[in-house]
C-alpha cells in the first residue's frame, strides 16, 4: 500500500472495503457508493492516472485521508474497458441491499470481475482478431493448454510433453496470441518461463498455485457448466 493502513482505526465502511479488497487483490476494486463506483488507496492512485480522473481523498478513520477517485455508475462500462485496455482487471462491487432499509453498513458483494480475456464489451475489442484467454497447467509430464474466446465461443485444447517443452509451448502461444494467460506456476516466477510467455504474448499473465488447478475442483466446475461429467475427461 502506498499509504500505511491501520485496520483497527478504519471506519466501518472502510473495513468492509478491505474485507472485499482482500479477496480481489489482483483487481482494481470499484466499490459502489451511491451513484458512483469509488476506488481507494493504491487502486485510486492507479485508476486516477489510467482514467485521467481527479484524485481526491476521504476520511477513513486515520490521520491521513484515503486517496479516492470515482466514476458514475451509469458510465462504468466505459471506464472498465479503459482499465482492461491498460492491462488491469476490475472487480465490480455492488450494493446488495437497499440503503434506505439497511441496518448499519450496506451489504456489498462483487457481482462480476472483468479481465482482458473476459471482457464482453465489443466496443472495446478489435473486431479483426480473436480475444483469446489461455489457461496453462504445467505438470511433471508436460503441460495442458486451453484457449477460449468468450465473445465467439471458439475454443481449443492442446497437450505438450517434456521434449522441447519451452519451444513447443511458445509456438502454440504464438498461434493464438492470447490477450491473457493464467497458469499454475505461482512461486516459480524466476524459472524464466513466465517471462518468456510474457515476451511472446505481450499479454497479461496471472500465476496461481497448483490448488487452483485441482482436478476435484475442476470436475465440480465442469459439472456446473455442462450438467454431466460422464463424457468429460480431465486427463486421467
Amino acid at each position: 500500500m502506498a499509504q500505511m493502513v491501520e485496520m483497527e482505526k478504519l471506519t466501518p465502511m472502510m473495513r468492509q472495503y478491505f474485507e472485499v479488497k482482500n479477496q480481489y487483490q489482483d483487481c482494481i476494486l470499484m466499490y459502489r457508493l451511491g451513484d458512483f463506483y469509488e476506488m481507494f488507496f493504491d487502486d485510486a492512485l492507479v485508476a486516477s492516472k489510467v482514467l485521467d480522473i481527479t484524485l481526491t481523498g476521504r476520511n477513513c478513520g486515520m490521520e491521513e485521508r484515503a486517496p479516492m477517485c470515482g466514476v458514475p455508475y451509469h458510465a462504468v462500462d466505459g471506464y472498465v474497458a479503459r482499465l482492461v485496455a491498460a492491462g488491469y482487471s476490475a472487480a465490480i462491487c455492488e450494493q446488495a441491499e437497499d440503503p434506505a432499509t439497511a441496518k448499519g453498513i450496506v451489504k456489498r458483494e462483487v457481482i462480476r470481475v472483468v479481465t482482458p480475456g473476459t471482457i464482453m464489451d465489443t466496443a472495446a475489442l478489435d473486431a479483426g482478431k480473436n480475444n483469446y484467454l489461455c489457461s496453462i497447467s504445467v505438470g511433471e509430464k508436460g503441460a495442458g493448454l486451453a484457449f477460449v474466446d468468450i465473445t465467439t465461443g471458439e475454443c481449443a485444447a492442446h497437450e505438450i510433453d517434456q521434449e522441447d517443452f519451452t519451444a513447443c509451448l511458445l509456438n502454440e502461444l504464438a498461434k493464438y496470441m492470447p490477450i491473457e494467460v493464467i497458469m499454475n506456476l505461482r512461486g516459480y516466477e524466476n524459472t524464466g518461463l513466465v517471462q518468456d510467455i510474457r515476451d511472446k504474448t505481450r499479454g497479461v499473465v496471472r500465476n496461481y498455485y497448483d490448488w487452483a488447478y485441482a482436478q476435484d475442483e475442476a470436475r465440480k466446475k465442469a459439472a456446473v457448466q455442462f450438467g454431466s461429467l460422464e463424457e468429460v475427461s480431465l486427463g486421467d
